[in-house]
């Protein structure tokens, strides 16, 4: 089969941007890193492709311009085990600029969308009791940041 890797498109702050993430997602690594030469105008230096990994994961991207902002039509998800997982992926990503969305997703500093999502939340909107999954699905839509103890609270409710 054909490979499938995600590609970004940063306007000039591929390799901040990428080096932040492989240090915050464990099993992530840049792989490769080319620059643009000197002689292309406006771009010499930047980065002009990176291979790099999160959790496992191939991805490329590049310094291009501003052209192409991201948008939340596409968002990388962040499956976590705990609140503390939440927590931490949360806070540093939202951290020097970025921000808070609805029902657990929310824009780094460079402007890409993430999903920062507890696999228990998951579980309970896809409950086979459909008034916990509908109480479950409430309760994440008055969220930003995804509250297990407030999910909790909110199907036991009944």
């Amino acid at each position: 089969m054909t490979g499938v890797t995600p590609f970004l498109w940063f306007d000039d702050s591929a390799e901040a941007a990428v080096t932040f993430y492989t240090s915050l997602i464990p099993d992530s690594e840049i792989v490769e890193l080319g620059r643009y030469p000197d002689e292309v105008p406006g771009m010499g230096g930047k980065v002009m492709n990176v291979h790099f990994r999160l959790g496992g994961r191939d991805y490329f991207g590049m310094d291009a311009g501003p052209q192409f902002p991201f948008t939340e039509a596409v968002s990388l998800y962040v499956s976590c085990r705990d609140q503390a997982e939440v927590d931490h992926y949360w806070d540093a990503l939202i951290a020097d600029g970025g921000e808070e969305q609805p029902c657990g997703w929310l824009k780094d500093r460079w402007g890409l969308s993430w999903q920062i999502i507890p696999d228990r939340l998951v579980e309970l909107i896809r409950h086979p009791d459909p008034e916990i999954a509908h109480r479950a699905v409430q309760a994440m839509l008055r969220m930003r940041r995804i509250d297990l103890a407030t999910l909790e609270a909110a199907v036991a409710d009944g």
